[in-house]
């Protein structure tokens, strides 16, 4: 039973990483300021599964802290605040991606703030299909 469940999970998070990597894709293509720098199918494919694997992990690891450390200002503005928060997630992963020397980046605060919004819709639009798909 206990290998049944880990299969389960490790599906669970190679799908969350394929969603957020087409998530990432999408704001390629929609939002000027961040891009892919590899022109073949095969890099893009795997740029874009580094970059949502990098992303997970940030998110993973770094945003718990930020809520934990900013609680008074997602109080204040209502969690408005963390739009901010992502989209500074988002702008670290370009930087990471980058000392990685994944062909991955984000020129500036702005484009990883709508990046990180479009992220995060397209996942989540992706996510409630797959999951009326599969019940």
């Amino acid at each position: 039973m206990t290998g049944s469940a880990g299969k389960i999970a490790a599906m669970k998070i190679l799908i969350k990483a394929l969603i957020t990597a087409v998530a990432v894709w999408v704001a390629t293509l929609v939002i000027p300021g961040i891009t892919l720098h590899t022109h073949s199918i095969t890099g893009k494919v795997i740029t874009l599964v580094v970059v949502a694997l990098i992303f997970g992990v940030i998110n993973a690891v770094l945003k718990p802290i930020a809520k934990a450390i900013g609680c008074l200002a997602y109080a204040v503005t209502f969690g408005l605040i963390s739009i901010v928060v992502n989209g500074l997630l988002f702008w670290l992963t370009s930087f990471i991606a980058g000392k990685l020397s994944v062909p991955f980046h984000i020129r500036g605060f702005i484009p990883a703030v709508l990046g990180a919004l479009l992220v995060g819709i397209v996942g989540w639009v992706m996510s409630l299909i797959l999951e009326r798909d599969g019940n």
